[in-house]
């Protein structure tokens, strides 16, 4: 073999080894990148598993103020963020929860939630109408002078002891000749009259916040004939509206014209909760069907 052969033959001999040795220098390292890739994967899913986690706390019950309460302690209460930033909203528009029903209007909120947080809402006193306070000074004022002055205006003449009116067709000068009927409670008895339809008992007007027991003697009803709904033909927003109707029992309502058909009697919803018999029985000179 001549020199030219010879450099050829060696030179070919080293391309080869070189081959070999880089063949075996990939097959060790490769094995080792999969398995960091591997593992790199498995990190970052691990991470994303906890990273996203979101933990559950069950709702504690306190004494709250809807009015009042910030977004830590109407978390606790069991509140989603999105129904706290509504009632920061309601709040930041002037919205006040004046009794414990106007809590339950919240968006999201469901009849079991309410339930629940019912018996902790306390409503400040901040929170009432202002006319509160004038009735309450004038109250006060009478324990001390014995004279309870409600209008600016001159008394008109008082009925006598034996004397009576008729509830339903006074209108706001008859009613102020009753003793202690003034101004303010004229109109709420008309007021109040009006949002039941007519008054069907004197004692009725214990519904009315306040309202001076000495005075149900001057009154009688003659012959009522109030207003009726129609529990088949109403929606709930229009059966709301009654003040012997709240929420729960207009829905308890619709649903069982849903799921049953035409209401016969009130009876028919002698089995749900939210219609016990002392409410039955109030309601019932209202109803017709």
């Amino acid at each position: 073999m001549n020199r030219n052969d010879r450099r050829i033959a060696f030179a070919a001999v080293l391309v080869g080894t070189l081959a070999l040795i880089g063949i075996r220098l990939i097959d060790t390292v490769a094995p080792e990148s999969d398995g960091h890739s591997r593992r790199t994967t498995a990190a970052k899913t691990h991470r994303s598993s906890w990273q996203y986690a979101v933990q559950t706390q069950a709702p504690e019950r306190f004494p709250f103020d809807p009015n009042t309460a910030d977004s830590t302690q109407l978390l606790r209460l069991g509140l989603q963020p999105w129904q706290v930033r509504n009632i920061y909203k309601y709040r930041a528009h002037g919205g006040i929860y004046r009794k414990k029903e106007d809590f339950a209007r919240l968006y999201g909120l469901t009849v079991k939630q309410y339930r629940e947080l019912e018996p902790y809402i306390r409503i400040s006193a901040d929170y009432l109408p202002a006319s509160t306070i004038v009735r309450s000074s004038g109250l006060r004022a009478a324990n001390d002078t014995q004279h309870i002055q409600r209008d600016t205006l001159r008394y008109p003449v008082k009925l006598k002891d034996d004397e009576q009116i008729v509830l339903n067709t006074a209108d706001t000068a008859t009613l102020r000749r009753v003793p202690g009927i003034g101004n303010y409670y004229a109109r709420e008895i008309l007021r109040h009259g009006q949002w039941l339809g007519g008054y069907v008992s004197i004692d009725q007007l214990d519904e009315i916040e306040g309202f001076p027991q000495e005075a149900k003697k001057y009154f009688t009803i003659v012959s009522p004939h109030p207003q009726k709904l129609n529990l088949n033909r109403l929606t709930l927003q229009q059966l709301r509206r009654h003040p012997y109707i709240n929420y729960y029992q207009a829905k308890a309502i619709t649903d069982y014209r849903r799921l049953h058909g035409r209401i016969n009697s009130l009876q028919d919803l002698r089995l749900s909760r939210d219609f016990p018999p002392e409410a039955i029985r109030r309601l019932e000179p209202y109803v017709e069907f």
